[in-house]
């Protein structure tokens, strides 16, 4: 079996125990240098460099916490990424068709006026190469990457009470210690490990969409099989048929995908952004998603059939996640609801798909519309209609095994040359529970979110001083544009950080009381909408044995934004700071 280097170590290719290697991505020995429960060192790490700040992760978070930290307060930083160089999300993943599915325009930074006018995006939907420079660029004009250690992962936090420090070990056994630990480590970075047995005794290629190779991969006259159709394998399937001798897409769960609608940047639409940059972010930062729709009816069940569907035509048609967040404010909420956008997708595959037998295997039935994450496509359905696609439907005959020559169904064997697995992650706890965090008193992180996470504001956690976890689960960034999202959780970090440093605090961490309301609010709030009705990884649901339960905030960007405003006007409402000798509570209400 050949494997793409980059799933275990970048210019390495590996035979044996594959499947271990390959998704044991960032899963950090704990104690390694570092004694979990004192934070004191096991061996000599040698030198021990001292910073007031560390970062994990040089993707959009990395990059701006970097930045807002070094440059606008001054402190000294180090950040820490496992890859040889800055990108995170868009580093990684660079498969065949990788793109955003959020306009480039608001898919981008927004704390430097500068930037945002330098820069010009050539398309509307940009795709992995074109994110990867523009991140490139921000590092290159804020002169980030002296400050990052690259190919270094992580494989301990530590936090030591004594000297009130977090340890931070990594693989190459060196040790670094700071005040404030911010982790930028993204919410999709560790690859699902595959359900199935036998990957390692496939003869042929095998490649992850989420750690695709540098070089390009040439599936020119070649058998190809893909497993998965979640958003990644959706943008792979495309691009792949139209090179491969033949395609066999493995399907267990169809999905609602619809148009992203993209086209080449329009000069006069530039300009006009450009000119009104600052308006455009307010109004998205006030908006549900972070970005700014606003002509969404109260309900699809008030209008009339005839009014339902031009609204339905009009947003398919612009593309984007109009549909979804822009057509009818009450879709996520009420079954009837949804089931008229649900019927109206299922109507559009149809006519898209030549063979109805197919088209009915391509139209979603079991899951209501926007439970699972909404992908967006690009002639997506029409790739069915090549001579040299098929679909196989995993769900009646799974997946028995990968053989030497390919994957056997409980129907029979398909013979491939090369396998592509869009298996998906283990989202937004795997990243941070597989980087050995430690907090007071030995507290593991995974054995405090053992029944689920458990966080205030989905920034910090109870038992884990001066931790920030920058879009973390249950706050709003699961329905929220991610580098919006993320730049007010970086300002929100350092914002505090300002505050501890200007009144001479030492810790700060929320209150259990606070803790556990907020828990309470986002699974509140979860169980109004249709999303718990549905097996997502929004749930946790697609990693074996992980718990059941909804990961992020439901109350929009908007309002998630005004509740982290009010913590921060009344002094940081629901932690507690703490001095060498003294601590003081402010209590949640």
């Amino acid at each position: 079996m050949k494997i793409f280097p980059s799933m275990v170590k970048e210019g390495a290719v590996v035979k044996e125990n594959a499947t271990a290697n390959i998704f044991a991505l960032g899963s950090g020995r704990e104690n390694l240098m570092l004694d979990a429960k004192t934070g004191s060192t096991v061996t000599s790490p040698g030198k021990i460099e001292e910073f007031d700040a560390i970062i994990i992760g040089a993707g959009f978070a990395g990059l701006y916490a970097l930045h807002r930290l070094r440059d606008q307060m001054g402190l000294s930083v180090r950040a820490f990424d496992a890859a040889s160089d800055v990108g995170g999300t868009w580093y990684w993943n660079r498969y065949p068709g990788a793109r955003c599915d959020i306009e480039s325009i608001h898919y981008s930074y927004s704390f430097s006026p500068e930037l945002q006018q330098e820069w010009t995006w050539s398309e509307r939907f940009s795709a992995q190469p074109e994110i990867l420079r523009y991140l490139n660029h921000v590092a290159d004009r804020f002169d980030l990457r002296r400050d990052i250690h690259f190919n270094t992962r992580v494989t301990s936090l530590v936090w030591d009470d004594n000297n009130k420090l977090w340890k931070v070990g990594t693989e190459d056994g060196s040790i670094a210690r700071a005040k404030y630990l911010i982790s930028g480590a993204g919410n999709v970075s560790v690859p699902k490990v595959p359900e199935f047995k036998g990957v390692e005794n496939f003869k042929g290629e095998v490649y992850l969409t989420s750690k695709w190779p540098h070089e390009r991969v040439d599936f020119t006259g070649k058998r190809v099989g893909i497993i998965g159709t979640g958003a990644s394998g959706i943008q792979a399937i495309t691009e792949i048929a139209k090179e491969a001798a033949h395609l066999t897409v493995f399907q267990r769960t169809p999905n609602y995908a619809t148009p992203n609608a993209n086209a080449p940047t329009d000069p006069d639409i530039d300009r006009q952004i450009k000119a009104h940059y600052a308006e455009i972010r307010t109004k998205s930062r006030n908006s549900f998603l972070g970005v700014p729709y606003d002509q969404a009816q109260p309900s699809a069940l008030v209008v009339s059939a005839e009014e339902r569907r031009r609204v339905y035509d009009e947003c398919y048609t612009q593309g984007g996640f109009r549909l979804a967040f822009d057509s009818f404010a009450d879709l996520l909420f009420n079954k009837e609801a949804n089931e008229t956008v649900a019927e109206y997708i299922r109507e559009r595959i149809r006519e898209r798909v030549n063979d109805p037998a197919v088209a009915e295997l391509l139209a979603p039935k079991d899951h209501p519309y926007g439970t699972k994450r909404p992908p967006l496509e690009t002639n997506y359905y029409e790739t069915y209609n090549r001579k040299n696609v098929a679909l196989v439907d995993v769900k009646n005959s799974p997946i028995d095994a990968i053989t030497e020559t390919g994957v056997r169904t409980t129907s029979g064997e398909y013979k491939l040359d090369v396998i592509v697995l869009a298996i998906g992650f283990d989202a937004m706890t795997g990243p941070l529970l597989q980087m050995g965090i430690v907090g007071r008193n030995g507290l593991k992180l995974k054995d405090k979110w053992a029944d689920g996470p458990h966080t205030y504001l989905g920034i910090s956690a109870h038992g884990f001083p001066n931790l920030f976890m920058i879009t973390g689960p249950q706050s709003a960034i699961l329905l929220y544009n991610n580098p919006l999202a993320i730049e007010d959780h970086v300002d929100f970090a350092t914002n505090v950080i300002q505050y501890m440093r200007d009144h001479d605090f030492d810790t700060i961490e929320p209150t259990l009381e606070a803790e556990t309301k907020w828990v309470a609010h986002v699974n509140e709030l979860s169980q109004a909408t249709l999303f718990p009705d549905t097996d997502s990884w929004y749930m946790g649901a697609n990693i074996p044995g992980k718990p059941r339960v909804f990961m992020g905030y439901l109350g929009g960007a908007h309002a998630y934004r005004k509740i982290c405003a009010d913590v921060e006007a009344k002094g940081y409402e629901g932690f507690s700071l703490g001095r060498a000798v003294t601590k003081v509570a402010i209590a949640a209400t």
